[in-house]
């Protein structure tokens, strides 16, 4: 009610406009009040984001933020639904009410800025256009996302850091997107960006001027070319549990542009081994072991070319980094041609690793080099982020490799931003506090609400390690909680440990997917649990993940087919955090399954649908 009084003031004191979403279940204002323009959005009739300022900050001259007049409007309607390559879902709806808003200064020199608003059901978006300005750069923004007092948030200092629940006051500093957001109304909303090309990334941080607030910080100055240029999206995803912004995570990628590769039958999403012994015959037991248990790609990690941080090791030759070799002879030289050729001839593609001084130094040489050897993919290593020279930069290198078709994994502080849509070859990146950081379960219940929001992420499980404080159903539910189209598996372990056993996990690791044609959140909140489910086919994967304290949990399977029957397996947990305990049900729709998760424990759950006869 006080957010609609607010509306009636504003628009008593100047101009206003409502956009609702096709489905009106969220609805934009956008208010011109005494020269400044601001926004407010509601989900289901409640606030979200109260009456809020937009604005530029131009280096060498006057903010734009103020002294505004409307000049021009122009409204949008815009329904499609698109196929990505691949993706969390087989189809994506792109559908929303849009507002274009042309301001004009009322005072000299009466420069122009353009705000486009795009209101969706799953929440709404906003970008800037700069235009008739010689080449100008934008210094900072006065984007504010004003929100009730108790609002908490998740904050995290960096890419790839632990979260920490804190009100909007007290958060320490600002904090890497998307920023999940609850509000003390009951509603969830996840602040972030999406299109980020040739722009430096934002943080969000609390606003020194108003308490309940964020404001944009952004990681360094955009040049802009003359004629105006546009920024990337402000996006407030919005839902009724945390669950409905995973769901709907896809309007990250409606929001980046359309695929610039053409054909992309060659980009073959997969399972990946890490080989560590550098070596010919580690490779071919990579191989072997790749063939045997339903893995698509070998990775040959840093050391290869030599050590990945000095300046002067050559990436065109393979020269094993004396530091890396192995201490058992059999594992010691490298003919990595040969091992191309032969996980070629088993249907296994090898992708290589290059750090980031190798990459800038001779991308252009080793790329057409690469391909020439018959490499699947590269993962780019420690690449620099945030700045837009870097941005740039980074997106001019997946360009290149799409067109050597050599898929991309890129490593360390790199977040998504919608732009796998646009260069699909990007498979996927870290930019997560992964597996090989040992976290705790805790942290796994809270990444598929905050992290896997802005889409895919490496997280490079684990399986033998001792350090592992999770169980080992815990691990494979991971693999459909976490999305990655290039999902690493075993990354510390080495094929020779396993023997010739065939564990209960190992069955799961070989069938589970990396992509998929439909998700699910069944439910969860972050610090408590998570339990998504993912369809390829007709089956569908389930995996729960319990925090550090475990408990017990009910799933309803409403996503079933009506009338069908489905053969369950679930992987349960045993007697400790290293057994399993494999079970088999028949079971459909709307029936309930009941977890008893173990402290730090999980469940992992195939649903195969069975034929009417079965």
């Amino acid at each position: 009610m006080r957010s609609l009084v607010w509306i009636m003031v504003l628009a008593a004191m100047g101009w206003a406009e409502t956009v609702e979403s096709p489905g009106r279940a969220v609805r934009l204002e956008v208010n011109v009040v005494e020269g400044r323009v601001l926004y407010g959005v509601s989900f289901g009739g409640k606030e979200v984001i109260r009456p809020s300022a937009l604005g530029l900050g131009l280096e060498g001259a006057a903010r734009l933020d103020s002294h505004f007049r409307v000049v021009r409007t122009d409204r949008a309607s815009h329904r499609l639904n698109w196929k990505p390559a691949y993706g969390e879902r087989a189809e994506i709806p792109d559908h929303y009410q849009g507002l274009t808003l042309e301001l004009e200064e009322t005072i000299a020199p009466q420069r122009r800025l353009t705000v486009e608003f795009r209101a969706y059901d799953e929440g709404v978006a906003f970008r800037y256009r700069l235009g008739g300005l010689r080449t100008v750069t934008v210094g900072d923004e006065v984007t504010e996302f004003r929100l009730a007092p108790g609002a908490s948030v998740w904050e995290t200092p960096g890419a790839q850091r632990e979260y920490r629940r804190v009100v909007v006051d007290r958060m320490s500093g600002a904090s890497e997107r998307p920023l999940l957001v609850e509000l003390p109304n009951g509603l969830w909303a996840a602040v972030g960006e999406a299109g980020v090309e040739d722009y430096p990334n934002i943080h969000l941080a609390p606003l020194r001027s108003e308490r309940h607030s964020l404001g944009v910080q952004m990681l360094g100055p955009a040049r802009l070319p003359a004629g105006g240029g546009a920024t990337p999206w402000r996006v407030v995803l919005v839902g009724a549990r945390p669950g409905d912004l995973l769901e709907h995570n896809y309007l990250f990628e409606n929001l980046s542009p359309p695929s610039r590769v053409i054909g992309t039958s060659w980009i073959r999403p997969g399972k990946v081994l890490r080989e560590v012994t550098l070596s010919t015959r580690g490779g071919r037991e990579a191989v072997d072991f790749a063939v045997a248990n339903g893995i698509r790609y070998i990775e040959y990690d840093a050391g290869w070319y030599g050590h990945e941080y000095h300046e002067a090791s050559d990436a065109t030759r393979v020269n094993v980094d004396p530091l890396r070799l192995n201490k058992d002879e059999a594992y010691r030289g490298l003919e990595l041609r040969e091992v191309i050729h032969y996980a070629r001839s088993k249907g296994v593609g090898v992708i290589l690793y290059v750090n980031r001084r190798a990459l800038e130094r001779q991308l252009d040489e080793i790329l057409p080099l690469f391909a020439s050897w018959g490499v699947a993919g590269v993962k780019y290593g420690f690449v620099n982020v945030y700045g837009q020279g870097w941005n740039r930069w980074l997106y001019q290198a997946v360009e290149k490799a799409a067109a050597h078709r050599l898929v991309l994994d890129v490593h360390d502080n790199f977040r998504p931003t919608g732009m796998s849509r646009t260069y699909p070859n990007l498979l996927t990146q870290e930019g997560i506090l992964g597996n090989e950081g040992f976290p705790d379960a805790d942290h796994s219940t809270i990444l598929p609400f905050t992290r896997m929001l802005a889409g895919a992420a490496d997280y490079t499980f684990c399986w033998l390690d001792a350090r592992l404080k999770n169980t080992w159903a815990h691990q494979l539910a991971m693999t459909v909680v976490i999305y990655s189209p290039l999902q690493f598996v075993y990354w510390y372990d080495r094929p020779v440990a396993f023997g010739s056993g065939d564990w209960p996990g190992m069955t799961w690791f070989r069938e589970v997917p990396t992509t998929w044609d439909d998700t699910r959140v069944l439910g969860g909140a972050p610090g408590q649990y998570a339990a998504v489910a993912r369809r390829s086919g007709d089956d569908w994967f389930i995996g729960v993940v319990a925090n550090n304290a475990g408990g017990e949990q009910a799933l309803r399977l409403d996503m079933l087919d009506a009338g069908r029957e489905y053969d369950a397996q679930l992987y349960l947990d045993g007697d400790g955090p290293k057994d399993i305990r494999v079970e088999t049900r028949r079971l459909r729709r709307g029936e309930e399954v009941r977890l008893q998760l173990l402290p730090r424990g999980g469940a992992a759950i195939r649903l195969r649908r069975l034929a009417p006869s079965q």
